[in-house]
């Protein structure tokens, strides 16, 4: 750990260096990702420098315990010990500063949502979830935009795209991504028969021009007709718009907007997000070979979550969590669910540093 220690002081001076360096300054992208990280340095080594100081000055009172006698005794050993405890409070600040920081902890949010297994009731267990999360979003005070949506014949959504902005959206929203399960009658069963079906969650950190360029050349942009449920044409103009990105294949279409120009600036902010969620990944599969994208194939097998409407009960399978208040939790109050899976990360977080150490 000593290493680290010096490792990460070192890592600070020489920032502070380059803090005044002309070219740095010149480029102010690099310049605010680099003052960020020298911003995150500067408690760190404030903190590693308290624990250097308080452990220098428990070693001093134990030099000068040997020696001492009566009274002075009775101080030093309530100095070591007074010491010693605000040791370990650093010692626990320290673990807490050195989580990695999320890299989108400041970004707005793009959920997509798309009715997976289970045909119309898929469909309709997809809107559920959206207006679960509309709910939690009006509770928190974020602002919610749909930016594109397909509903189905009965009223459903086979996908429905939206943006969340607000304070703290995706330290809140990001354990959200993955296949849900739902488990009831549907409206369309007329024996009464359980059925289960899924709708996948998709969380993407809202992409700025700064955190993704994309070339005019690598698109290829098509316009057709808008559709409604069933396919029907609700537009006599070509105002939708599909964008394919070519070097990826990854294919966004907008409809919702009678303008192209609109249809087409939305489906950028949704590229552009997809594309940084796809480099992040990339990133973390070289760190973590065993790492699972969010989406699967949203088969019912890899969920994340299960509904169960006839005991009123929602899992969440990563953490083991059940709690038996469905109704509420779809009517918007998820904080329960949301609150254990951000402990049950920061834990996991302090234990591979303590593996470290």
């Amino acid at each position: 750990m000593a290493d680290l220690h010096e490792e990460l002081e070192q890592e600070f001076l020489d920032i502070q260096d380059r803090l005044g360096d002309q070219d740095l300054l010149a480029d102010q992208a690099e310049y605010a990702k680099v003052a960020k990280r020298y911003s995150e340095l500067e408690d760190i080594v404030r903190c590693i420098r308290d624990i250097r100081s308080a452990n220098e000055d428990i070693e001093t009172a134990k030099e000068m315990l040997s020696e001492a006698d009566g009274s002075d005794r009775e101080i030093l050993r309530e100095e070591i010990n007074n010491t010693q405890s605000r040791l370990d409070s650093l010692e626990t600040d320290l673990r807490q500063l050195l989580i990695p920081k999320d890299p989108n902890e400041t970004k707005n949010v793009i959920l997509e949502i798309r009715g997976a297994e289970g045909g119309e009731e898929a469909n309709l267990f997809a809107r559920d979830l959206f207006e679960m999360y509309t709910s939690f979003a009006s509770k928190r005070g974020w602002k919610l935009e749909v930016l594109n949506s397909q509903q189905s014949d009965k009223g459903g959504f086979t996908t429905i795209t939206f943006m969340l902005k607000g304070n703290d959206v995706w330290s809140q929203i990001k354990y959200e991504g993955g296949p849900h399960r739902v488990q009831r009658i549907p409206v369309t069963e007329t024996q009464g028969r359980v059925h289960t079906s899924s709708a996948t969650v998709s969380v993407l950190p809202e992409a700025e021009e700064i955190d993704i360029k994309i070339e005019e050349s690598d698109l290829q942009v098509d316009v057709f007709r808008s559709s409604g449920p069933g396919g029907q044409s609700v537009n006599t103009t070509d105002s939708a718009v599909r964008i394919t990105h070519k070097p990826t294949g990854i294919i966004v279409s907008m409809q919702d907007e009678k303008s192209q120009l609109q249809n087409k600036a939305r489906a950028m902010v949704v590229l552009r997000s997809r594309l940084l969620q796809a480099e992040q990944d990339r990133l973390q599969a070289e760190q973590s070979a065993s790492r699972k994208g969010q989406m699967g194939s949203g088969g019912r097998s890899e969920k994340i979550r299960t509904y169960n409407f006839k005991e009123n009960r929602v899992t969440d399978h990563r953490i083991g969590l059940t709690l038996y208040k469905l109704d509420r939790i779809l009517s918007g109050e998820i904080n329960q669910v949301i609150d254990a899976l951000a402990e049950h990360e920061r834990a996991m977080q302090l234990t591979a540093i303590e593996n470290n150490e």
